[in-house]
């Protein structure tokens, strides 16, 4: 039975990590942690935070995930999306959910992710 997810595995182009650290770590808060080896030989990187962690694996050729996406609970998620407009990344609101704030964002690598507010 699944008690649980350990992780969120995106894709990325190879030589993508700084943009991925960027973006994980500098905008979205995630802690960039080292990937074991024999797994770091094949480029990418890993991030965590409290309850999350996400991969990001080479893949090539490298296609995007543009309806396939993570959604993550976000605790401060007005000062999130604010941090996200600074940096240049485009927020789209979604009211689909009645009375579910959340929003959707695109990765450094076009990977769509879905935000969504852990306050009421």
């Amino acid at each position: 039975m699944l008690i649980g997810i350990d992780h969120v595995q995106l894709a990325m182009p190879a030589g993508g990590e700084d943009r991925a650290e960027a973006f994980y770590a500098g905008v979205l808060g995630l802690s960039r942690v080292p990937k074991p080896e024999p797994l770091a030989s094949r480029g990418g990187c890993w991030f965590q935070g409290p309850s999350v962690e996400v991969h990001l694996g080479v893949e090539a050729p490298f296609a995007p995930a543009r309806k396939a996406h993570p959604a993550f609970l976000v605790r401060n998620y007005d000062g999130l999306l604010s941090a996200l407009r600074a940096s240049g990344t485009e927020v789209r609101p979604d009211d689909a959910l009645p009375g579910v704030r959340r929003c959707h964002v695109d990765d450094p690598f076009g990977n769509r992710l879905e935000l969504i507010a852990a306050e009421p």
